[in-house]
């Protein structure tokens, strides 16, 4: 889709034991709302985000933080005796 203008993952631990990574989004004020809460449902659905926080900007645009779970698996140690 055309609705990301500039877009960047990053990751970070908000506490411990429980990382997520997020995805930056910027949507054009052109896009109508309800093609735009298609789209993050979609997203949702297909890639396991969630809305984190949307902010509108004074020209319109929205500017979209999306993140979801990181998930790891541990390691397990076996010990021949």
């Amino acid at each position: 889709m055309t609705a990301a203008g500039d877009r960047g993952r990053q990751r970070r631990a908000l506490r411990p034991g429980v990382e997520y990574e997020f995805d930056q989004l910027t949507i054009s004020r052109e896009l109508s709302r309800s093609l735009v809460t298609r789209m993050l449902v979609d997203r949702a659905e297909s890639g396991g985000w969630e809305l984190d926080r949307v902010r509108i900007g004074p020209d319109g645009t929205r500017r979209v933080v999306l993140r979801r779970k990181i998930i790891r698996q541990q390691q397990l140690y076996w010990f021949a005796s």
